[in-house]
């Protein structure tokens, strides 16, 4: 019996780790040129995990033939091995402080350093459960909002004041229509409870908290029409989830992003003028 476990034990193994190793289950289309980098971070992190399970579960399935009850055979007890528990916990506290510091540059550049100067400025706005997105028209301003002007129905879900010159060319739209290989910056707010900003191709993923203005800024990269079609018959856009429970309706709450050509950005501005 110890011999088949400890086989059991290795099939086990090799039945994990070679999935990820032929690459059978993988990240999804990169399409933003700051993903690299968290691709090849997640892809360091699942090297070192193999590094340090394979040789683990190897270990455990040789401990159970090698010490496997045998007729006659006297037990004995073992206090342990003080040495290898510290090098262990040391070398475990390296890797998880070394993966965190690695890690913590890239959430900082997109979330607390300045976007560059010329990226584009959208708001998203969550609420229980769906996205509205915000541009500031041609005068590159928003206008003022005022909560006490929020009226779905009437068609301002964000609460746009009318009086406000600035605001008279924002435009207000449920897809989120970018240009292609130009910084943008979202600006994150919620009218309700916490929801998520999540775009898993642009390796994005960002909380909008009420009362916060969050920001997060990042450079699409792929085209839309250049992806293929989802499962659910949607073409050419790329799914933003909400991935924080956020009520009832959180499955379905989701828009979409497309990537468009500078040509036909201008289009869709012309298209929803004010």
């Amino acid at each position: 019996m110890a011999f088949l476990l400890a086989l059991l034990i290795v099939a086990i193994t090799a039945g994990l780790v070679w999935p990820l190793a032929a690459k059978m289950w993988w990240t999804p289309l990169l399409a933003s040129a700051q993903g690299g980098d968290f691709d090849s971070h997640f892809l360091l992190s699942m090297v070192m995990c193999v590094i340090i399970f394979v040789p683990a579960q190897l270990a455990l399935a040789y401990c159970v033939v090698a010490f496997r009850d045998r007729a006659g055979a006297k037990a004995s007890y073992s206090h342990g091995n003080n040495f290898m528990e510290v090098l262990w916990t040391s070398l475990a506290l390296v890797f998880f402080i070394g993966m965190n510091a690695k890690g913590q540059s890239m959430w900082y550049h997109q979330r607390m350093e300045a976007a560059p100067a010329d990226s584009l400025m959208v708001e998203a706005t969550g609420e229980q459960f769906a996205w509205n997105f915000r541009y500031p028209g041609a005068d590159g301003k928003f206008g003022k909002t005022d909560f006490m002007k929020v009226d779905n129905s009437a068609g301002n879900p964000l609460g746009l004041d009318p009086d406000d010159p600035a605001g008279k060319d924002d435009i207000v739209t449920t897809t989120l229509v970018v240009p292609v290989n130009k910084p943008l910056e979202v600006i994150l707010h919620s009218k309700d409870v916490t929801h998520n900003f999540f775009v898993r191709e642009m390796r994005i993923k960002q909380d909008a908290v009420p009362g916060m203005d969050l920001r997060i800024h990042f450079t699409p990269s792929v085209l839309s029409k250049d992806l293929p079609p989802h499962p659910d018959g949607t073409k050419g856009e790329y799914e933003i989830a909400c991935s924080e429970l956020c009520g009832l309706g959180h499955y379905k709450m989701r828009a979409f992003m497309q990537v468009v050509t500078q040509e036909e950005y201008e289009k869709f501005l012309k298209e929803h003028a004010r």
